[in-house]
């Protein structure tokens, strides 16, 4: 099912099928699978676990290949990761012996930058995800959502012009997973990065997503495509939003049973 309109592409995804081996079986993550992306778009992908929806985002960003069909990003072939794609993900591998900004600059500084120049460019990015006066602190004293924060900084200082999240709030208590994203639209806001958001939450989806698309239960095709196009800032409790939630919940509590029926679980970390 790709998704055509006039608009350039930044992100296409070509009838894509995954193949993985496991303890000497088969196994199909995705399957057919199609998904284009408009620069500077904010899109959401959700899904059962076991979906492959973590195995779409490293095809994406080049940690993977596809068994067969293309990954494209601005219509060149994904062959490998790239500057043009960064990665946040759920686990933040932040390094515990390098400060905020030491970690918000490491990025910058792999690339060839001076270390003091890099750390002069990473200022921005302290501000710009509000941790002015923890420059100079290690991770081992910031709170959940801080460590995010500074995880998002590091892949934004590199600039890339694709942001690829796999859930990168799911291990945040509910508030601070909140005001996770509401920080998160305010930064797409103003850099306006093209966006892939992996997400369990359909609460999540609907309010951060310009488009959600929903997988069906392994091997991963998409079910559907729900267009939110609802103005930002978005209340939870607006009979507009609850909508889109319902049309999104309507695609995916099927497929969610159908990993209930066969007694499917999540294969690993990759394929969720």
């Amino acid at each position: 099912m790709m998704r055509c309109d006039e608009q350039s592409t930044g992100i296409e995804v070509r009838g894509v099928r995954k193949e993985f081996s496991v303890d000497g079986r088969l196994v199909v993550a995705l399957d057919g699978l199609d998904l284009a992306v408009r620069p500077n778009e904010f899109t959401v992908v959700v899904g059962p676990s076991g979906c492959g929806k973590t195995t779409l985002l490293y095809l994406v960003a080049g940690f993977d290949s596809p068994t067969s069909g293309r990954v494209l990003a601005y219509s060149s072939d994904v062959t490998g990761p790239g500057r043009d794609r960064g990665v946040v993900f759920q686990d933040l591998a932040l390094f515990p012996w390098r400060t905020v900004l030491g970690n918000i600059a490491f990025g910058l500084e792999m690339q060839g930058l001076a270390r003091e120049r890099a750390r002069e460019a990473a200022r921005q990015y302290v501000d710009l995800v509000g941790l002015q006066g923890f420059e100079n602190a290690y991770p081992n004293t910031l709170s959940g959502g801080m460590k995010q924060r500074v995880a998002l900084a590091r892949t934004l200082a590199c600039e890339p012009d694709v942001l690829l999240m796999d859930e990168p709030f799911g291990a945040l208590d509910v508030q601070t997973r909140h005001l996770m994203q509401e920080e998160l639209v305010h930064i797409w806001e103003a850099k306006r990065k093209t966006v892939i958001f992996v997400t369990h939450s359909v609460s999540e989806a609907v309010y951060l997503g310009d488009t959600v698309y929903v997988l069906t239960a392994r091997p991963g095709r998409v079910k559907g495509i729900v267009d939110v196009n609802l103005p930002r800032p978005r209340d939870a409790r607006d009979d507009r939003v609850l909508d889109k939630r319902g049309e999104v919940m309507a695609l995916l509590e099927s497929e969610v049973r159908k990993t209930f029926a066969f007694g499917d679980v999540e294969r690993d970390s990759q394929d969720s």
